[in-house]
């Protein structure tokens, strides 16, 4: 299979949310060795992206845009499993902490930036969904990361994140590490707002921005 052809149809097994196609992909991907990095932007996260605009378009449906994302996680959880044993081990260039804020249990997105994060050379430690304020302080005093990444996709749960940065403040944490907040409520204005040191609209963007952050 040519890799353009691969690519289209990673796309479009992503659109129509088919998780075991997208799987199948991926390990198609690292047979043809295509690296993880770009299985994901030139395949994968095309097909993230058009799912995303439809829906924006009122083109599609929630169940839509979750089964689009539960096979994007499929084919990027391959790929993960691939760097592990080494089929690629990008030089790690910093690590990011990452989790969705207390409260807030949705983890799709926060999954996707994850996966970003590493195949673009990130150590990454995933906390995961609902995180307790003091769980992001603990971590960020345990691990020593370059930066922080929090997640919030309810307005009701955006003010944690303002949470978090007093917290690391009062521990005197907070000048130790970068800070990027994300999610679909979430705007750069937010991000000013309570203080963050980057805003991600997506996963892509987000790496960009981080890179910028720590200057590599």
């Amino acid at each position: 299979m040519e890799k353009e052809k691969l690519f289209e149809g990673m796309c479009d097994v992503i659109i129509r949310g088919e998780k075991s196609e997208a799987a199948d992909l991926a390990r198609e991907a690292i047979k043809m060795d295509v690296s993880p990095v770009e299985a994901i932007d030139k395949g994968f996260v095309r097909g993230i992206r058009e799912i995303g605009e439809r829906f924006d378009r009122e083109e599609c449906y929630l169940p839509e845009l979750v089964m689009a994302a539960d096979a994007m996680i499929a084919a990027t959880d391959v790929l993960r499993e691939a760097m592990k044993e080494g089929a690629e081990r990008p030089q790690v260039i910093g690590r990011a902490v990452i989790g969705t804020v207390q409260g807030d249990i949705h983890d799709i997105g926060k999954n996707i930036v994850g996966t970003l994060f590493m195949v673009n050379g990130f150590e990454v430690v995933d906390l995961g969904q609902s995180v307790p304020t003091g769980t992001f302080v603990q971590k960020t005093d345990e691990l020593k990361p370059d930066v922080v990444l929090m997640s919030a996709l309810l307005t009701t749960t955006m003010p944690a994140q303002q949470d978090v940065i007093e917290a690391l403040k009062q521990e005197g944490l907070r000048d130790t590490v970068k800070i990027m907040v994300g999610g679909a409520p979430v705007s750069q204005e937010w991000a000013d707002r309570i203080g963050a040191d980057g805003y991600g609209k997506n996963a892509l963007q987000g790496i960009s921005v981080a890179k910028q952050l720590l200057g590599v």
